[in-house]
C-alpha cells in the first residue's frame, strides 16, 4: 500500500500549471517537522514537493499560499529525468488526492480576505449595546 499522510507549511505560492492535453495540475512544496530532535537538539525538517491534479489544483492554487499549514493525504511517486547537463536524475513526489487547509480564515498568513474592502477582523468595530429600561409595563 502506497499512503502517506503529512502536515506542514507550504513553502511557496502554488503555482497551477496545464498538460499539454488540457489537464490541470498545481505543484506545491510543504515543510514537515520531524517528531525529534537531532543529536544537536534541534528539530529537522523535511521538505516534499507535492502535485494536486484537476479540480482540488484548482482550489490549492486559489485558497493557498506560502506559509500556509495544509495536512496532504495522497501517495509517493518516484520519477526519473534527465537534467540539463544530461544526468540521469530521480525525483520523489507525492501526488494529493486530498488537502485540507488548516490555517484558519483571516488570520495574517492565509489567502482569504478577512473582510469586505480589505479591512481586518480586527479593524471593524462591534455595535455598542444600548441600555434598555422598560419595567413600567410589568404587572408585577
Amino acid at each position: 500500500m502506497n499512503r502517506v499522510f503529512l502536515i506542514g507549511n507550504l513553502t511557496r505560492d502554488p503555482e497551477l500549471n496545464e498538460t499539454s492535453s488540457g489537464v490541470q495540475l498545481c505543484r506545491f512544496a510543504i515543510a514537515v517537522n520531524r517528531g525529534y530532535a537531532g543529536a544537536d537538539g534541534e528539530r529537522k525538517t523535511d521538505f516534499f514537493n507535492v502535485v494536486a491534479w484537476r479540480g482540488l489544483g484548482e482550489t490549492v492554487a486559489r485558497y493557498a499560499k506560502k506559509g500556509n499549514k495544509v495536512a496532504v493525504v495522497g501517495s509517493i511517486e518516484l520519477r526519473n529525468y534527465e537534467d540539463s547537463q544530461g544526468i540521469k536524475r530521480t525525483a520523489v513526489d507525492i501526488v494529493a488526492n486530498d488537502v485540507e487547509f488548516l490555517t484558519p480564515r483571516g488570520s495574517q498568513s492565509d489567502g482569504y480576505d478577512a473582510a469586505p474592502g480589505g479591512a481586518s477582523s480586527a479593524d471593524r468595530k462591534k455595535p455598542a449595546l444600548e441600555s434598555f429600561d422598560d419595567d413600567s409595563d410589568i404587572p408585577f
